[in-house]
């Protein structure tokens, strides 16, 4: 088996094309094709070919999983399931995994106090920032230190009451809305009645 050329494309990985004389064709990185130390023309052995899909299997994974990793914070768990689902097999993903937590690229403690950090920034509770925890497959022994950063929440429930009611006294519908939405920010109901009850005597918002 020769290799018969190497042409570039228009990948956005920037995946050169290596022909073989034997009609097959592999979209490859650069990084595998210096690793492999192929050349227009080099002769291998017939049984090259699975060693060569291999190197460039583990290659994509890599490439990929650092691609992902720049974007997000991700924990080891989900990037390997977003790999996966992104065409890389198991064994290409754990091992991409493993190669970003060996460079210290993947840290599931550092992802989960990021994780809590962003959900205090856009002003939820502790419940909401449970729920984005468990969406990002954060293991669930690193919840409870990862949430001891987060802050007191009177000041996040203030200052959405106060964009909400804009100064004014508001009715029961709009203590009711504004309750719900604080509800579904993941705020307790205990610090939402104190947080109602610094506009007004508790009289005036909780009267039967």
């Amino acid at each position: 088996m020769r290799v018969e050329a190497i042409e570039q494309t228009r990948s956005p990985q920037g995946k050169l094309r290596v022909r073989f004389d034997n009609g097959e064709s592999l979209m490859i990185l650069p990084a595998a094709i210096a690793e492999l130390g192929l050349y227009a023309g080099m002769e291998l052995p017939n049984a090259a070919m699975d060693s060569i899909k291999e190197t460039c299997g583990a290659a994509s994974a890599k490439e990929r999983a650092m691609r992902i990793v720049s974007a997000a914070s991700v924990t080891k768990k989900e990037l390997q399931r977003r790999l996966v689902q992104k065409g890389e097999t198991e064994e290409h993903a754990e091992e991409a995994v493993a190669w970003l937590s060996e460079l210290h690229l993947l840290d599931d403690r550092q992802t989960a106090a990021q994780i809590v950090r962003s959900g205090a920034a856009r002003g939820y509770g502790a419940a909401r920032i449970r729920q984005m925890l468990y969406e990002k497959r954060v293991p669930k022994e690193l919840w409870d230190e990862a949430l001891e950063q987060l802050p007191p929440q009177d000041d996040a429930i203030d200052l959405f009451l106060q964009r909400r009611f804009r100064g004014k006294t508001p009715d029961r519908a709009e203590i009711k809305r504004a309750t719900d939405a604080l509800l579904r920010r993941g705020h307790s109901w205990e610090d939402i009645r104190r947080a109602l009850s610094r506009y007004a005597s508790e009289e005036e918002f909780f009267e039967e």
